[in-house]
């Protein structure tokens, strides 16, 4: 069922009709005496989902019994962090997702349809993995509220992602990730019907019937002046609002270019992005749109460590992004590789396949750290002076010495592309 649906390309809706719209939706489901929130983390800042989220708790008040922010694989929120992104939420009802335990298995979707879905990319099964909070709470209501945007696993984020993948486990994860992965990233970009999407569909309507979710979900967009608008408002409890959600996502995050770029250049806000397991969205989202033999700079002054994970930050050191016949052979004999499939997939979606070349520019990692994981490295301070993220402009740019370059101030925003290479 639909509760509510706004959205279009040129819509910006402020403050109090997003309010409206989640009341209205609020109200067509009647009284709530136990609501369990489930909102992005701090990584999806711009999403609009930490207002939503307060203007939830301020709906329901003393019924809201938890919130879960979907970690996924991401550290915990810190303190300043919460208060931040979900202003006047009181800080002693979040709790912490351990993507390693505190965890349920639904039930499992067989290694046949995976091989099928996938054409025989994979032969392994998969777990329908959430929260054991989500089951414990005897909740009348649970709440997902987040973005879909193009994204680099399940093709749009967000509807039964948020919670597979956001409050999921180790297993379901890693799997899914590496289902994606192993596919084709470029296969699945900007597309609802995809393998990773179909596993979750199936796994909803065979596991998740009996609990009372409702997705509450957003879509966000530049405007003229590059400055982000609330396209769309989408509250529902099915795939149909979902699919709306992400028709609407298409038109507003998904650039598409009459030929490829030569020169791309990503800022990566310090708040947002302090691991290459975050700012590699800067080449997911960028894949697709950069020429042979071009070049990715990446500005990334928050950039500290690879891994979100301790463990898998390991991993990534010691391979780095190679491209995928590297990690593909690896598999075959490294067991802690083995164990932590999504890695493998990060390792693959990180690397331009030797396509292109991807310039580091981190504020806190060494030469010799960013060149071991096989990207070149930049001085930041001195490309920072050279791209100045406060005076280029959302798109081309031609600079004063005539270099043309494409710039990108946010790359979780949206998917690019030219049209020979999307098709």
């Amino acid at each position: 069922m639909i509760y509510y649906q706004r959205g279009s390309s040129s819509d910006r809706l402020s403050a109090f009709e997003m309010k409206e719209g989640l009341h209205h939706a609020l109200r067509q489901m009647g009284e709530k005496k136990r609501v369990l929130l489930i909102p992005p983390d701090f990584t999806r800042l711009h999403s609009r989902a930490g207002d939503l989220t307060a203007l939830a708790y301020d709906y329901y008040k003393s019924s809201v019994a938890a919130v879960l922010p979907a970690l996924g694989t991401h550290r915990p929120m810190t303190e300043a962090e919460i208060a931040a992104m979900f202003p006047g939420v009181p800080p002693d009802l979040f709790r912490i997702h351990d993507w390693r335990h505190g965890l349920a298995t639904l039930g499992r979707i067989p290694a046949e349809y995976l091989a099928a879905v996938s054409e025989g990319a994979v032969d392994y099964d998969w777990p329908a993995q959430v929260s054991s909070l989500l089951l414990e709470g005897d909740y009348d209501l649970i709440l997902s509220i987040g973005q879909v945007v193009p994204h680099e696993v399940a093709g749009m984020a967000n509807y039964n992602k948020n919670l597979f993948v956001g409050t999921g486990g180790a297993e379901g994860i890693n799997k899914s990730h590496f289902l994606g992965a192993a596919y084709g990233m470029e296969r699945i970009m900007g597309r609802t019907d995809n393998p990773v999407r179909d596993v979750l569909n199936r796994a909803s309507d065979q596991f998740l019937r009996d609990l009372p979710i409702v997705y509450v979900q957003t879509v966000v967009g530049r405007d003229d002046s590059g400055q982000l608008a609330l396209r769309g408002l989408f509250i529902g409890d099915d795939e149909a609002c979902y699919q709306l959600a992400a028709g609407l996502s298409l038109q507003v995050n998904f650039t598409m270019l009459d030929a490829p770029l030569r020169k791309v250049v990503v800022y990566l806000d310090p708040q947002e992005y302090k691991s290459t397991w975050l700012g590699n969205k800067s080449i997911y989202r960028t894949r697709m749109a950069i020429a042979d033999g071009g070049e990715l700079v990446i500005l990334a002054p928050g950039l500290r460590e690879f891994g979100e994970d301790a463990e898998i930050d390991q991993l990534i050191r010691r391979y780095g992004y190679a491209g995928t016949p590297a990690v593909l052979d690896w598999l075959q004999s490294d067991a802690p590789l083995q164990q932590n499939l999504s890695a493998a997939a990060h390792l693959i979606h990180g690397s331009s396949e030797g396509r292109f070349s991807v310039t580091c520019c981190p504020g806190g990692l060494s030469r010799q750290e960013i060149e071991s994981v096989h990207f070149h490295y930049a001085d930041l301070q001195h490309m920072m002076q050279r791209y100045d993220p406060e005076s280029l402009a959302e798109g081309y740019n031609r600079l004063g010495d005539g270099e043309e370059i494409f710039f990108i101030h946010n790359p979780a925003i949206g998917l690019w592309s030219f049209r020979e290479r999307f098709k």
